[in-house]
């Protein structure tokens, strides 16, 4: 047998490479295209809960991409809500990649900021298809991680006049205003509620840090015609949410489904949302083949888990670019 080797890039490899945000952009709504053309293989995440004591848990993702990509992947992701205490991330995560016509491996990468940089692709791109075009205020409920890089890509499409953002800790909250503001170059607001921060924002992103689901994010605080984006891992949303919603958007429905965790899972298991009520996934309207905002009037809910898909397209184009600009180790597999 010939001998076999992977590519590594570790945390400091991907910091070197410095990819950008048109980069990031890119593969991740190649990924999404790629979905909603059917080339993709998708398995619902799994998880695996150490012990409840912990406040933490891993997300193990799978998936397939065809085509120019090409890899077979497998992400875990450890969500621990109280690294925080330990200067640590929240979500520290690796990503294997895989021939998927042989089952070789090919790459091992440190996947704690790519769980970040395609979560707020993710987010940035839903809203480039689903919020209004003059869309110009605003609203993020948490500062974990992945909350960075949506109001950084967000605002790359959308050069908001205002930006709004609360988290629980006040300390926290006001560190995340001010790298914001410093790397964005514009004010940022941190709010000392939920409410301040939502009401009359024309994009709404809830990715809160809750240990259990609480209504905290109220119905009636939505602005007509608003994107509300909810993704927190425990559901901070209102029953009656769907209630006022045009669509109802979501990643994929077959991990959304299913599962016990997520933004939107009170609204799945009371029927809320479902197959009937859903209108699209959005790589179905990245491809084409559904729509996305027709009127300025549609107040419409994007709910995303989070794909597999999208980190093995980020991770593809991370590869390519180090491969470019000689970074990476070879290790000897077999």
């Amino acid at each position: 047998m010939k001998p076999i080797y992977i590519t590594y890039l570790n945390g400091l490899d991907i910091a070197e490479i410095a990819i950008q945000d048109n980069e990031i952009l890119h593969a991740v709504e190649a990924g999404l295209a790629a979905q909603g053309r059917g080339e993709t293989v998708i398995e619902p995440r799994v998880h695996l809960i150490p012990d409840p004591k912990l406040h933490g848990h891993f997300n193990i993702l799978r998936g397939y991409i065809g085509g120019e990509i090409n890899y077979a992947g497998v992400k875990i992701v450890g969500d621990y809500v109280d690294n925080y205490k330990r200067d640590l991330p929240s979500e520290i995560g690796m990503l294997a990649l895989f021939d998927p016509a042989t089952g070789i491996p090919r790459a091992l990468l440190d996947a704690t900021a790519i769980t970040d940089m395609r979560t707020g692709a993710i987010t940035a791109i839903g809203a480039k298809y689903l919020a209004r075009r003059d869309s110009k205020i605003l609203a993020h409920i948490g500062a974990r991680g992945t909350a960075y890089w949506n109001v950084r890509l967000l605002d790359r499409f959308f050069n908001f006049d205002e930006i709004r953002v609360h988290s629980r800790r006040p300390e926290s909250r006001e560190a995340f205003a001010r790298r914001l503001s410093n790397d964005l170059g514009k004010p940022v607001l941190a709010t000392e509620s939920w409410e301040d921060a939502v009401k009359g924002a024309d994009i709404v992103v809830e990715a809160s840090r809750l240990t259990e689901p609480a209504p905290l994010l109220k119905t009636e605080w939505i602005k007509w015609g608003a994107l509300v984006i909810p993704y927190g891992t425990m559901s901070a949303v209102e029953l009656s949410l769907t209630d006022i919603m045009a669509k109802l958007v979501v990643d994929d429905w077959g991990q959304c489904k299913a599962g016990q965790f997520g933004a939107m899972r009170a609204h799945v298991n009371a029927g809320k949302l479902s197959e009937q009520t859903l209108h699209a996934e959005l790589g179905q309207i990245v491809a084409g083949q559904k729509t996305g905002r027709e009127y300025e009037d549609e107040t419409i809910l994007f709910w995303h888990r989070g794909l597999s898909l999208s980190d093995i397209a980020l991770g593809h184009a991370m590869l390519e670019k180090a491969d470019r600009l000689g970074f990476g180790q070879r290790l000897r597999f077999a």
